[in-house]
């Protein structure tokens, strides 16, 4: 991709804009002067472009920890991003600037800070007492690799082990290491010949701070004595050890090894293990060891006032156990359960009452962090059953192959939603409450509904509520529950056109108001669906088929018929019948053996049952046509005012009356145009070759008046990347220019022709080549007349041109607001009508909220077009152009929207090279170009949209949504919205020593850190050891670049009004962790006079 210029296309942009604004003059003079009186207030300060918050399931996860205070859990991921998760809605996405690993994470416990260690050897300290966490400092190892991290409880001094396996002590108030080392060599001495391994485990005894135990990966561990530095015991084991837990008491602790064995160990006993147990091995006869198993990858030993104490690990299963899913085994007294995972454990911690280490954990609940997924068991309940998980991770279920977005939605839409996917909902769950309760909302200042719909590979639609800068599932839709499913593959049949999931979802399109859905999937089958509340039986799935193909003129048809000529209106040269598909194997062939008339996928022929939601209305699918498969579908419409859903491929068109399941048009793209064909093209046999696998649809764009180094464009490409395993996507490799797909369709209502007096129904098609085309449909009356006369459908030889493959249309009113398609308001089909209601019917005529039908006939309207690279603003019924913009001459658009925002309404584009630009309606002026990412991957180009408000979203791994903003407004609120991560809580008191403890010694050992590791004692640590990098921390300000000035301004100011309410609130903050330090045992009271004056926090 060539190098960008942005000043140089934001020049172009305004030479273009002057230029057409001066060419249009003339044009508008003839018009009348009606365009010159549309007042457009957008300007440029209304916009401003920032990440907004990112839901889903963290991608590739790698560490995990929580804060027991705070009730806050922290996940990393192996590409750098923190995600931060409290109560139900408060969530956070952080992300480290290198993009290496995080390793390891260590929360201050009720500190409101966070430690992060990478992969990149460097550790990094995260503020996360502001809505934006930062970072205040980082520290990066030269010289060794980071293996393993501990943060003692109420401790500033970090431990750090290394590769080498020596161990370096961090100060986390400053950031910089201590003079005090631990080196391999003086822990283990004599005690074996060869480098014991890397630190794989460090932990201090929970009864004796000044006693750390350290394991190395060898199976040594070692008790070091920090004040005498030297070490007490060395426990030797000659399996691997892969983690160490501590009893509470501190006299015992347990090992987990490679050969699916735990050894426990007390502490005074280092010659052999008090016990081995083998979980999962089977205990052979005459004494012998048993089998070894898979290593236990981690263990946890926690302990309970009332009854026995927990063991809880993962990994260790049999060696013979093929096949078998991850598992998580809870070792309770004398009962063992294995629970199963569905994706392999990246790490798992047990949730206990109490932060202190030398107290009974009385553990309730472990998280555990899968592959794909974030589970929490409750340990309380028989059973072991999970809690309900209430964060939307589940969005990459089955992968996400499209989605849409929709702001400012119909008031009733999510509790209609919400209560017909209430009754989906799993059995089951423990009745507790989510554990991870921490943090505070943000103040809710957006009020409209918002609905994103994800399309899925597995044939799913899920409706989620996006309202206020949250996400929850709503409801789901399996669409794939009307076809037969195959057994196995065997009897398969060989009609399918993708080797996998083929019912995977390529385009919806959905009317909020009728509630009418519609979905296009990639064996080329639509699916309409109608909402209702009520459960039906179908006894008979209607369903047609269409035969849509490339017709040729001197190709022999299978029955040795030539092309039909266009269709006589209201008819269509197909089958209309609406009985189910009951094509035998022998009639699915043409005369010469050709598969013919079958479609890809075979509709169910037994009654199905219809839960309340989403309904069946019709199933319609594309034939195979003399042994070619259908072709993949690019565009599809669907409106619930006219009762009719058209769809495109690149070989035509076809248009279905839904109401009365009939097909009223079925046209090669060719055939539209009439003998208006620019093109003057000749239809031509197609070659028997076939395009290698993936292809996609042709790249037919603008032929010769582009170089031909320029990027692809991605029209064809975008929709189906994910689906690049069929086996032809594009079948016959015809010359490029007489392959023209049908890319964007628009219903409305408006002028036609140029000599029309007044507005009607009609569709414009968009075509691959530029080229617009409008169709004249003209409607029965409605009620019952609808249902008996024929729809009758008529090109109108109306053809407009642009530059690029067509995006997007959309219709303005002679004020510039914008005409939104006619609409049927919904209401309840499965409850018949009473006598007034179907009198009322018979009168309704379908809502058209376009105000031209009550206006003066000399009225006109406004169409915009948008395409890959460039928009026009057109008069009608003139036909004139009276605003045009070139978009883009080094690339192309992927996504344009005609969105509302600030009661006014603009055209908002993202082009392939990274930049996000909106322009002003009518008139097309530049009022943002922001770059904001490249695209990296077609998932982005697939998923990228724009909807009202400024909201916009994108796929941003497989498993993530990204939103963003491009309103300087919602930039403004945002920091209002987000929620706090850090509420001032109370650490719980010390456990009582008890009176004869405290007589007598015993009970915990505390110990003054700062004495052994402060620089007076410990010395400086060797500068080219490790480098201090201060963090860009502590005020949190909206990122995002801005055009102009004013976002600048606006930034600027809200940065100091954050400083000043931070420092605000950090005086609240300090009072009430005083306030709380006083409740403290004395021996965390002396810790904290001893600190207060070093306060981490401050920035």
């Amino acid at each position: 991709m060539r190098k960008f210029n942005i000043r140089k296309v934001l020049d172009g942009l305004t030479a273009v804009s002057s230029a057409a604004s001066a060419s249009s003059a003339a044009q508008q003079q003839q018009a009348g002067n009606r365009e010159t009186e549309i007042q457009e207030t957008l300007q440029s300060e209304h916009f401003q472009l920032c990440k907004t918050v990112r839901h889903g399931f963290p991608y590739q996860p790698s560490a995990l920890a929580f804060d027991p205070v705070q009730k806050i859990l922290a996940i990393g991921t192996q590409t750098g991003a923190l995600r931060l998760f409290g109560r139900p809605g408060v969530e956070c996405y952080c992300q480290h600037d290198s993009g290496a690993a995080v390793i390891q994470l260590q929360f201050l416990i009720n500190e409101g800070a966070l430690v992060s260690a990478l992969a990149d050897d460097t550790l990094h300290l995260w503020n996360l007492r502001q809505k934006r966490p930062a970072i205040l400092h980082s520290l990066k190892f030269n010289r060794e690799r980071i293996t393993f991290c501990h943060l003692p409880f109420q401790s500033k001094w970090l431990y750090v082990g290394t590769e080498r396996g020596n161990i370096h002590i961090v100060n986390v108030e400053s950031f910089t290491l201590s003079g005090y080392v631990i080196m391999w060599n003086k822990a283990i001495e004599l005690s074996s010949k060869s480098h014991p391994g890397p630190i794989v485990h460090i932990s201090d005894n929970p009864m004796d701070e000044g006693k750390l135990l350290i394991g190395f990966e060898s199976g040594t561990v070692v008790l070091w004595d920090l004040k005498s530095k030297k070490a007490d015991y060395r426990y030797t084991h000659d399996e691997a050890i892969h983690s160490v837990a501590w009893h509470h008491e501190g006299k015992q602790f347990i090992c987990s090894h490679s050969d699916g064995t735990l050894t426990i160990w007390n502490v005074r006993s280092p010659t052999k293990p008090f016990q081995t147990i083998t979980p999962h091995g089977k205990q052979l006869k005459d004494g012998k060891k048993p089998e070894p198993c898979k290593p236990i990858l981690k263990v946890e030993y926690k302990t309970t006032r009332a009854g026995e104490p927990f063991i809880i690990l993962s990994g260790g299963l049999s060696y013979d156990t093929v096949g078998r899913r991850p598992c998580l085994t809870v070792m309770h007294g004398k009962s063992t359960a294995v629970l199963e995972m569905d994706y392999s454990i990246v790490d798992f911690l047990t949730l206990c009452e109490t932060p202190y280490p030398n107290d009974f954990q009385e553990p309730y609940a472990v998280v555990v962090l899968l592959e794909k997924d974030l589970v929490l068991i409750d340990l309380a309940q028989n059973g072991y059953p999970i809690f309900e998980n209430p964060y939307p991770l589940t969005i990459h279920e089955s992968p996400v192959t499209c989605c849409e977005y929709f702001a400012d939605c119909p008031v009733d839409l999510i509790p209609a939603l919400y209560s017909v996917g209430a009754r989906q909902k799993r059995q089951g769950y423990s009745k507790k409450e989510w554990p991870i309760s921490g943090g505070n909302w943000g103040l809710i200042t957006q009020s409209y509904p918002e609905i994103i719909i994800t399309g899925h590979a597995d044939g799913s639609i899920k409706f989620w509520d996006a309202s206020a800068i949250t996400l929850q599932v709503l409801y789901k839709l399996k669409t794939a529950k009307v076809f037969e499913k195959s057994r196995n593959k065997d009897d398969r049949p060989n009609t399918d056109i993708v080797d996998e999931d083929p019912y995977a979802i390529q385009i919806i399109s959905w009317c909020p108001e009728s509630r009418m859905l519609c979905i296009a999937g990639v064996s080329a089958h639509v699916i309409i669906y109608r909402f209702s509340k009520q459960e039906v039986m179908t006894e008979i799935i209607p369903m047609l088929e269409v035969r849509l193909l490339y017709e040729i003129n001197d190709m022999e048809s299978p029955d040795g018929e030539q092309v039909p000529p266009l269709p006589t209106p209201g008819t269509g040269s197909n089958p209309q019948s609406i009985v189910p598909q009951s094509h035998p194997s022998t009639s699915s062939s043409s005369s010469d053996g050709l598969r013919d008339n079958v479609p890809c996928l075979k509709v169910k022929n037994s009654p199905l049952k219809q839960s309340p939601g989403y309904q069946i209305e019709l199933v319609i699918q594309l034939v195979w046509v003399s042994g070619e498969p259908p072709q993949q579908i690019t565009s599809l419409a669907v409106n619930s005012a006219y009762g009719l859903v058209v769809f495109g491929n690149c070989n035509g068109i076809a248009m279905v009356d839904y109401l009365q399941k009939t097909v009223l048009l079925n046209l090669g793209t060719i055939e539209l145009y009439g003998s208006n064909d620019p093109y003057r093209r000749e239809p031509r046999s197609p070659r028997k070759s076939r395009q290698p696998s993936g292809a996609g649809l042709c790249d037919i764009n603008e032929g010769t008046t582009v170089p031909e180094d320029r990027c692809k464009s991605p029209t064809s490409d975008v929709k189906d990347n994910s689906f690049s395993r069929s086996r032809s996507s594009s079948v016959t490799s015809i010359d490029k220019e007489s392959r023209e797909a049908i890319s964007a369709l628009h219903f409305c209502e408006t002028f036609t022709r140029k000599n029309d007096t007044s507005p009607s129904p009609c569709l414009w098609v968009g075509t691959t080549l530029g080229t617009v085309l409008v169709i004249v449909l003209n409607l029965p009356p409605g009620g019952e007349q609808r249902l008996l006369q024929p729809v009758i459908v008529s090109p109108s030889g109306t053809i407009l041109r642009l530059k690029g493959a067509i995006l997007r249309m959309a219709f303005l009113d002679t004020t510039g607001s914008l005409v939104p398609p006619a609409h049927e308001p919904w209401r309840e089909h499965n409850v018949p009508e009473d006598k007034d209601e179907k009198d009322k019917s018979k009168k309704r005529r379908p809502v058209s909220v376009s105000p031209s039908s009550s206006q003066e006939i000399s009225e006109n309207q406004y169409a915009v077009i948008c395409s890959e690279k460039q928009a026009k603003v057109i008069s009608l019924p003139s036909q004139n152009c009276i605003y045009k913009q070139n978009i883009t001459e080094t690339s192309f658009v992927l996504r344009g929207d005609i969105v509302s925002l600030s009661n006014s309404i603009c055209l908002a584009c993202f082009c392939a090279n990274g930049h996000i630009m909106t322009f002003s309606l009518p008139s097309l002026r530049p009022l943002l170009d922001v770059y904001y990412l490249p695209l990296t991957n077609m998932r982005i180009a697939r998923t990228f949209c724009f909807t009202n408000n400024g909201q916009a979203l994108y796929l941003v791994s497989p498993t993530e949504i990204q939103r963003l903003t491009y309103s300087q407004e919602t930039c403004e609120n945002l920091q209002e919205m987000l929620g706090e991560l850090f509420t001032p809580v109370e650490t719980p008191e010390a456990p009582n020593r008890g009176f004869f403890k405290g007589l007598f010694g015993g009970g915990a050992q505390s110990l003054d850190r700062e004495e052994l590791f402060g620089e007076s004692a410990a010395g400086k640590a060797s500068r080219s050891l490790a480098q201090h990098i201060p963090g860009p921390g502590g005020i949190e300000g909206v990122k995002g670049a801005a055009s102009g000035v004013v976002g600048e301004l606006a930034r600027a100011r809200l940065a100091l009004d954050e400083r000043g309410q931070k420092l605000g609130e950090l005086e609240e903050k300090t009072a009430a962790m005083l306030y709380s330090a006083d409740s403290f045992s004395k021996h965390a009271h002396e810790m904290m006079l001893k600190y207060k004056d070093k306060k981490w926090y401050q920035f």
